[in-house]
């Protein structure tokens, strides 16, 4: 069959990429950990909680006022818009496009907004109703961290946010591709972002599927999911734009699906039936069969319900010999709105450098499953990528990324 997605005639290529997270604050600096096997998962540093030592988390190593030096921002912005604008002005950057000569639009998605500036308002407000600084409440919704980023790129054709969970950034991806596919804007930085704040931290321990040491996707004995923060974007364009690249990019986004299996508000279905629909419906639109992936970034958070509903789903949609797969939030943590960002730029690394990267600390197969997750690095071509992000509520969404020969 050949292996070509049916899109390539009229294709949204992968121009460029950004990403700060717990392994680095830039794409080279991911690649390598991500290369070498360094996790960034530690004990609580920044995050000021009644759970530091208790609950490990990835958290990006910059403080506010390092990201305030890079970006040009005020370090009293929030920590979200701090690193939403550092990755996407390195996804700009390393598309190497003039953003001002097209129709561009900027796509991002968050979960908690400016919510770690709230937080320390309400500290003080708390004791005292005449207390705290106006300034850290006026970016508290999602959307002011877009346009805090949209405005410092110069973006104004179109600036949307969305926030579906932990498939924000997914469907900030493949929402940028329909735009451009129907002609509506040339260029589109899509992605997300998300910080770790208390009130996150606290719902998340609440629902108890948090782990108190460093997690274990994908394997029988996991015991929950590790919060992390970053920002990851990819610069989309056309294929108008990509003709006048003296370099033309080498890996499309040829497939994309969003499903909802309004099971729970919090839990997938057991037999992973939004996760199927997403990861069925995304093949089908990139024109592939489930025997063409190479390799699967796996939504794999480490909780059980995830692991299992997600597992089941590849189970029933794929045959031996399953594809090469593993969970990168292995070295991130889960990063919520941000996680289908950053693993959308892992996967088009994975594409670009043929690799396969390892599920760290993945010891027993899981009983349900005749599959296991990858262990070590692998080097090998990969031509078609599949990254899912399945969210709370239901919100489950895949993407299809492959490589132009």
């Amino acid at each position: 069959m050949e292996s070509q997605p049916k899109s390539v005639g009229n294709a949204v290529y992968v121009a460029g990429t950004g990403v700060v997270s717990a392994i680095g604050n830039n794409v080279q600096e991911n690649l390598s950990s991500l290369i070498s096997g360094k996790a960034g998962i530690d004990a609580m540093q920044r995050l000021h909680s009644v759970h530091k030592g208790a609950l490990p988390v990835a958290e990006v190593k910059l403080s506010n006022a390092e990201l305030a030096e890079r970006t040009g921002l005020s370090e009293r912005i929030s920590r979200t818009a701090l690193l939403s604008t550092l990755a996407a002005m390195e996804a700009v950057e390393n598309a190497g496009i003039d953003i001002k000569k097209w129709r561009t639009g900027f796509i991002s998605a968050n979960s908690v907004g400016g919510m770690d500036k709230t937080e320390d308002f309400f500290e003080g407000f708390l004791t005292n109703s005449h207390a705290g600084r106006l300034h850290q409440v006026v970016n508290h919704e999602c959307g002011a961290i877009t346009e805090i980023t949209a405005d410092v790129l110069g973006i104004k054709d179109f600036v949307t946010t969305i926030s579906t969970a932990c498939s924000s950034s997914a469907n900030s991806i493949f929402l940028a591709a329909r735009l451009i596919k129907q002609d509506k804007l040339d260029v589109v930085i899509a992605g997300g972002v998300d910080s770790l704040t208390r009130f996150t931290l606290n719902g998340f321990n609440t629902l108890m599927i948090l782990d108190n040491q460093p997690c274990q996707p994908f394997d029988e004995n996991r015991r929950g999911l590790n919060l992390g923060e970053g920002a990851g974007y990819v610069v989309l364009i056309s294929e108008t734009v990509a003709a006048t690249l003296a370099k033309k990019p080498s890996v499309v986004l040829s497939g994309w699906a969003n499903a909802n299996d309004a099971h729970h508000q919090t839990a997938s279905s057991p037999e992973g039936k939004g996760n199927l629909l997403a990861m069925k419906k995304a093949l089908e639109k990139a024109g592939l069969q489930p025997s063409q992936i190479d390799y699967i970034n796996l939504h794999g958070t480490g909780t059980n319900n995830n692991d299992i509903a997600e597992g089941t789903a590849i189970k029933t949609l794929f045959q031996e010999p399953y594809p090469s797969m593993s969970s990168t939030k292995s070295f991130t943590g889960h990063t919520l709105g941000a996680s289908g960002g950053i693993e959308a730029v892992f996967s088009t690394l994975a594409i670009e450098q043929g690799l396969v990267f390892p599920n760290l600390r993945f010891e027993t197969q899981m009983k349900e499953l005749p599959f296991t997750p990858v262990v070590e690095l692998q080097h090998r071509p990969l031509q078609h990528v599949l990254s899912n992000s399945f969210g709370f509520g239901g919100n489950c969404s895949s993407l299809v990324f492959s490589k132009i020969v």
